[in-house]
């Protein structure tokens, strides 16, 4: 019992340690606090927004992940107006350049339940014209335990489980981030799990599980050939340093329509053999997202595919945030 105790665990950190160590998003688009700390507050926009995802429904142990975000920026007092060649041109105030943000979530693969939470501290500086650049540190602490719920054990005090793992790991950890922001375009880039951490478990055979590094590149751009109709590419490009020196990043390319920054569908594909279809809609301040991942592999014949909800409520003076940035 205790051997099949110790390869069940030996199995599941492999999982942990591969490319799926930390959570997939099919819509970081709208949400790219969930990658990225320098997103906090760069619209100016008081943000809440609650994410679900269930990946591969039907298979027993599959990835899923709830997280619930905040953010906001601290703008002391009200944009500048400057008229410019018959254009209104909105510009902020020295003191606008804080921006805070919070994130809770729970993430559950196989018999690894995660729970943390995120605090990020944004720095946002305004460049030529209408660019921005910001920086973005967060810290994150999770914490790390057996989903006892999925064991079945004739004895349920076996003296393999009465480890760390079983009472519980608490791990800190930061992530940094760089975030271009312009009406036409954005690029970021951070890197997760800095501190490099190893979880601690069992007998000596199974003592150290590393926690690698991940780095997120992604980026955006905006065409629009008419008032009402954006069309918008991205990519997005995540590695880990596990698979350093085989570099193998994961990629997704994908391509959204957007009408009237009120509704918007797209498909992406993803290097690791999906495509993903998402749509969504704005209803006052209140925007609903919802994404479908079909996997290209035999997995996809045992599950319903993957699920996604996204659900933001941004609020805030209309005089105070940046109208340029007013896009979902």
């Amino acid at each position: 019992m205790k051997r099949i105790v110790y390869v069940l665990l030996f199995v599941v950190f492999c999982q942990l340690s591969s490319a799926q160590q930390l959570p997939l998003y099919s819509q970081y688009l709208y949400n790219k606090f969930l990658i990225n700390p320098a997103v906090a507050g760069s619209d100016g926009y008081t943000s809440l927004n609650l994410t679900a995802r269930k990946q591969w429904i039907g298979l027993s142990g599959s990835p899923q992940i709830f997280s619930f975000s905040v953010q906001t920026r601290f703008l002391k007092r009200r944009a500048n107006v400057e008229v410019k060649n018959k254009k209104t041109v909105f510009r902020p105030q020295n003191d606008a350049r804080v921006g805070l943000g919070a994130t809770v979530f729970s993430y559950q693969s196989g018999l690894i339940q995660r729970t943390g939470f995120q605090f990020a501290y944004a720095y946002h500086l305004w460049l030529h014209k209408m660019t921005q650049l910001s920086f973005g540190l967060s810290f994150t602490g999770t914490y790390f335990r057996i989903n006892e719920k999925m064991l079945n054990l004739e004895d349920q005090n076996d003296p393999s489980l009465n480890d760390n793992l079983r009472r519980g790991i608490f791990m800190p950890d930061a992530t940094f981030g760089v975030y271009l922001l312009n009406r036409k375009y954005n690029i970021g880039f951070s890197a997760y799990q800095l501190f490099g951490g190893a979880l601690k478990i069992g007998n000596a055979a199974y003592s150290n599980y590393n926690l690698y590094r991940h780095y997120y590149l992604f980026g955006s751009y905006s065409f629009e050939p008419t008032k009402d109709i954006e069309l918008r590419p991205s990519v997005l490009f995540m590695m880990s340093e596990q698979q350093i020196p085989y570099i193998k990043p994961l990629a997704e390319v994908g391509l959204n329509f957007v009408y009237n920054q009120s509704f918007w569908a797209g498909l992406s594909y993803r290097s690791s053999g999906a495509i993903i279809a998402n749509l969504g809609v704005k209803y006052t301040n209140i925007y609903i997202g919802y994404a479908f991942d079909f996997t290209l592999s035999e997995i996809q014949r045992i599950t319903y595919g993957t699920h996604e909800l996204n659900v933001a409520w941004k609020f805030g003076d209309s005089a105070r945030r940046y109208r340029w940035l007013d896009r979902y």
